[in-house]
């Protein structure tokens, strides 16, 4: 085998990426921009508030997010970027920013 076709075998599988460095193939990577909250929602939060796993308050009931919203939109973004009681900080959505937990937060209690 030439060391070409060596190094091809062996070359890494993955590249890490660590946030607020630059990444080496920016260039193709084309961001689409922010997320919106229905984004983000059906990507990440649906997987506990779409059933209302281990007590997550429902998208869209009432009942369940009037006391949370009681505490303030900054409460709320502080617990869902935090984690809170069974939930995980940024719900499991590891990259996304602040804007988007809270658009995913007003996607969820939107009409309430």
């Amino acid at each position: 085998m030439s060391k070409e076709a060596i190094a091809d075998r062996i070359k890494p599988l993955a590249k890490v990426y660590v946030a607020g460095e630059q990444q080496a193939d920016a260039g193709n990577a084309g961001s689409s921009g922010p997320r919106s909250g229905e984004d983000v929602y059906g990507s990440f939060c649906v997987n506990c508030h779409g059933s209302g796993v281990l007590g997550a308050p429902k998208k869209g009931s009432e009942e369940a997010w009037k006391p949370r919203l009681a505490q303030g939109i900054d409460t709320l973004l502080t617990h869902a970027w935090n984690g809170y009681n069974a939930m995980p900080p940024k719900g499991t959505c590891g990259d996304c920013s602040k804007d988007e937990i809270k658009s995913a937060i007003e996607f969820m209690t939107k009409g309430l």
